[in-house]
């Protein structure tokens, strides 16, 4: 699949359902992201792929209500990172930026394989740290929710691609645009 095409078909679909998440298809969407760009190359993402069921069922037990669409997948990616493992420049912390590199990356590979990758927020990340024994030190950023887009199961957004802000809200050039400040679509 043409870059193009998996950023245009990529999506975060809730009707989801189960699929074999594989230890070949794990190692396809971790050496996407491993290849993402980041300051000095210092790559300071982590990904823990909870597929073991008891493990999985423990992660989908710190789900926040309204994310029980996720209950049906076979796979959860906990991502993960810390500031000393990457630049900080002139007060500029790069690791949130280039580990989202890297999940942005292992999204593409992911629409690529006909694998659903739906990145949640609502979770409870010490209780992630909990269950898969993640020192206190690392930070829990997200959580990526893998399944297969479901023919059966359709929830609210996943028949029309949700707007997009128009462009000209997005970026300008030359100079800062008064019209970056859009927060709504149009």
């Amino acid at each position: 699949m043409k870059v193009h095409l998996a950023i245009q078909k990529r999506r975060s679909y809730r009707g989801i359902e189960s699929f074999d998440a594989t230890d070949q298809l794990i190692l396809e969407l971790a050496k996407a992201a491993s290849l993402a760009p980041s300051c000095f190359n210092n790559q300071p993402w982590k990904f823990i792929f909870a597929r073991k069921k008891d493990i999985l069922d423990k992660i989908k037990k710190t789900l926040s209500k309204g994310n029980e669409w996720a209950l049906e997948s076979p796979c959860i990616v906990t991502i993960l990172s810390k500031k000393e493992l990457d630049c900080v420049i002139k007060g500029k912390e790069y690791y949130l930026f280039d580990t989202g590199l890297g999940v942005g990356q292992m999204l593409l590979k992911a629409t690529e394989l006909g694998i659903v990758a739906h990145v949640i927020a609502g979770f409870s990340a010490d209780e992630v740290k909990k269950v898969l024994e993640i020192p206190d030190e690392w930070n829990v950023i997200a959580l990526i929710v893998l399944g297969k887009k479901s023919r059966k199961k359709k929830t609210i957004g996943d028949e029309e691609r949700p707007e997009r802000l128009a462009l000209k809200y997005v970026y300008s050039i030359d100079e800062f645009s008064k019209k970056l400040n859009k927060k709504v679509a149009h």
